[in-house]
């Protein structure tokens, strides 16, 4: 049975993945009208992917005898500067994630409640690989600068790696 705290903090974290997944399917819509084909395709995978991060947190607390709830979500912003902007504001969003799930595992070690540590350690792993992903995109893209031809082959280059993750 979850304690109350750790519901709501597992409710908390609910919104936080579905508002990842919405950030990620507004930034794949920025980047499918302009120009950045694979880039929507890497986003979109990712939208999906935050939405069932949401889902199994969903499960969790129904399952260990909560009750989750769907949130409402504010609405992410549709317009960014460059595709770097893109993913510089992916890196500051994953890091905020991490530390909400920190915050989630401290709780559960105050409270003794070893299954919800056990099922959040996934999550920090999901969120090192999150993490790594942008910082590694970032790097490419400042290497990159502004330099067309180079954009469009990392663009491609996202489309084929959006293809094999999937």
């Amino acid at each position: 049975m979850l304690s109350k705290t750790i519901e709501s903090k597992l409710q908390s974290q609910i919104e936080k993945e579905a508002s990842s997944s919405q950030l990620y399917l507004a930034m794949a819509c920025w980047a499918d009208v302009n120009g950045f084909s694979g880039a929507a395709s890497f986003l979109y995978a990712h939208s999906d992917e935050e939405r069932m991060h949401m889902l199994k947190l969903v499960k969790f607390i129904n399952e260990r005898g909560g009750h989750a709830t769907v949130p409402a979500l504010p609405k992410p912003t549709k317009e960014f500067e460059t595709l770097q902007a893109v993913f510089k504001s992916i890196l500051e969003h994953e890091i905020l994630v991490t530390a909400s799930i920190n915050d989630i595992i401290t709780a559960c070690l105050k409270e003794n409640d070893h299954t919800t540590n056990n099922f959040m350690q996934w999550y920090i792993s999901e969120q090192m690989e999150e993490e790594q992903l942008a910082r590694s995109i970032l790097d490419k893209l400042e290497m990159i600068g502004s330099e067309k031809s180079s954009l469009y082959m990392f663009d491609k280059d996202l489309e084929a790696a959006s293809k094999t993750h999937a």
